[in-house]
C-alpha cells in the first residue's frame, strides 16, 4: 500500500541551525497520528514542510508524489487541510465566509463547495449556528473550531492539526475532540497528523504515535 505521507531522510536548518534531523517515517491513508514533542522540538517546523514553507533537503511525498516539485501555494489543492496552530481568521469576514474561503481561491464550483460546507458541519455542527457571526467576535476555542473547518474544505486526503488543544478549556478540548472522531467514522480513508505537547491528550485518540526531540524522531508507537 502506498503511503499517504512519507518523510525520507528530511532535514530543515533555520539561520544555519539544524531544526529537523534526517526524519523518516510514513502514514498510511486511514491513519490518525500523533506528533508530541516539547515546545521547540521540531513539531512545526515539520508540518510547515509539508506545505512547504521550509527549505528542506530530503524527500516529502504525499500518496506517492513528491513534493519537492510542488509550489506551496498548490499544495492544498492535492487534498491538504492545514489548521496552524496560530488560528489565522479574518475577523471582518462571517464564520461562514472563512469556511468557503479556500474553496474559492482553489475555484470549487458552487455545488462541490455547498457539498464540503456540509460536510464541514456535520463535523462540527456547532459552525452552523456561528455561520452568520464575524469571525472576529467567536471565542478563542470558537475559532480553533473554524480553523478546523477551513482546513476540511481542502482537506480530502490529509488534514494537520497544529496544536488544535492549545489553550482550550477542558469542555471545548472535549467538545474539538468529539469532532474528530465524527470525521474519523464519516470519512476512514482520511489521514489525521496532529502535533501536541501533551502526549495524553491524544493516547485514546491517535492509532499512530511519532516522539520528537530535538529534531529527530525519537519513537514511533502503533496503537
Amino acid at each position: 500500500m502506498t503511503a499517504m505521507l512519507d518523510f525520507e531522510n528530511v532535514n530543515v536548518a533555520i539561520a544555519d541551525a539544524p531544526v529537523l534531523r534526517s526524519v523518516s517515517f510514513s502514514l498510511p491513508p486511514g491513519a490518525t497520528a500523533a506528533l508530541i514533542g516539547r515546545n521547540g522540538a521540531g513539531k512545526t517546523t515539520t508540518v510547515r514542510t509539508i506545505m512547504g514553507f521550509t527549505k528542506a533537503s530530503g524527500t516529502v511525498r504525499l500518496g506517492g508524489q513528491d513534493l519537492g516539485h510542488v509550489p506551496p501555494h498548490r499544495r492544498p489543492f492535492l487534498g491538504i487541510g492545514y489548521a496552524p496552530e496560530d488560528r489565522r481568521l479574518f475577523s471582518a469576514f462571517t464564520v461562514e465566509e472563512n469556511i468557503l474561503l479556500p474553496g474559492r481561491v482553489a475555484k470549487l464550483g458552487a455545488g462541490e463547495a455547498r457539498r464540503r460546507l456540509e460536510r464541514t458541519y456535520s463535523v462540527l455542527p456547532e459552525l452552523k449556528e456561528l455561520a452568520s457571526r464575524p469571525a472576529g467576535s467567536v471565542s478563542g476555542g470558537q475559532g480553533k473550531m473554524v480553523a478546523l473547518g477551513r482546513a476540511l474544505m481542502l482537506g480530502t486526503r490529509l488534514v494537520i492539526l497544529d496544536e488544535p488543544f492549545q489553550g482550550l478549556a477542558p469542555v471545548l478540548a472535549q467538545r474539538y475532540a468529539e469532532a474528530l472522531r465524527r470525521l474519523r467514522s464519516q470519512d476512514r480513508d482520511i489521514t489525521l497528523l496532529i502535533t501536541e505537547s501533551n502526549p495524553k491528550l491524544l493516547e485514546t485518540f491517535a492509532d499512530v504515535t511519532l516522539t520528537i526531540e530535538r529534531g529527530e524522531i525519537e519513537s514511533r508507537v502503533l496503537a
